[in-house]
This record gives C-alpha cells, structure tokens and sequence, in this order.
C-alpha cells in the first residue's frame, strides 16, 4: 500500500510538473517524497492516493486471483483510513493536512474517504474470512456434526 500510494505522489509531481528532491521508498520506514518546486500541488497530492488505489486493483482485475483482490481490498482499505486519520490528527506533514494547505475541499477528501473505506472494509472483511476460513472451513448447515467421539468412528 505504502510504495504504490508514495509511487504516485512522484508519477503525479512528475506530471503536474513539479522537481522531485528526493525519495525515500525503504519498506522498514514511512517512505515519502518531496519535491520542489510544485507547480501543481493538488496533482501531486492526490495521485498518491488514487494510484495507491488503481494500480492494486487493476494488478488484481488483470491478474483475476483472489490473493490479488486481498491486497488491492487491503489497499482500498488502508488509502482511505490513512487520509481519514491524517484528517483527523491534523499533522502537517501527512497528505489529509497538506491537501487542504493545497487548496482541496473536504468534502472531496470526506467523498475519497467515505468511498474507499465503505467499499473497502466489506471487501477486505470477506477477504479476510475467506483466507482463514480455507484453512478450517465450519461445517454447512446440512452437515451432521458428530455427538461423541464413537460416532466420528
């Protein structure tokens, strides 16, 4: 989630023109990318999480495997909680706080979050029960549970 969502921070500096400074990508750290000058903030911006979503969920639409669709579900997820409690803490340096020192509206953040977030945690929700559930699935409702140890024999 971290290196598609950072990767498009830089593809959109990179488009909106912006002079990419730096970028740290290790996954042992918060990866982040600066760049200056920005012409266009709000492109910068807003492409870390829309192609932190994108890009996840067309691997999964192409490659059509459910493990694929667990991690773009996951990414769905974790984009919009991540703005949605960058929102809420208020920390500059986190994208909800500079989108808004950008010019964003909220209520194109709260749609982004309302959005990613309703759709995202049933489907990662599902995903999640259907990994665990593979590996010991319930009995269905047709099947007989036995009552005592003789009985399974």
């Amino acid at each position: 989630m971290t290196q598609t969502h950072e990767l498009g921070h830089v593809v959109g500096g990179w488009i909106g023109g912006a002079t990419l400074i730096e970028v740290d990508l290790r996954p042992w750290q918060l990866p982040y990318s600066i760049h200056s000058p920005d012409p266009s903030p709000l492109i910068t911006l807003w492409s870390g999480p829309l192609l932190g979503v994108v890009v996840p969920v067309a691997f999964a639409i192409v490659a059509n495997r459910r493990a694929w669709w667990f991690v773009a579900d996951f990414c769905l997820l974790a984009n919009g909680t991540y703005l949605a409690l960058a929102w809420f803490s208020g920390e500059a340096f986190l994208d909800a706080s500079r989108l808004f020192q950008a010019g964003a509206s909220k209520l194109m953040v709260a749609t982004y979050c309302l959005l990613t977030i309703g759709v995202g945690y049933p489907r990662f929700r599902n995903d999640c029960i259907w990994m665990l559930g593979s590996a010991s699935k319930p009995p269905t409702a047709c099947e007989k549970l036995p009552d005592s140890a003789d009985d399974a024999n």
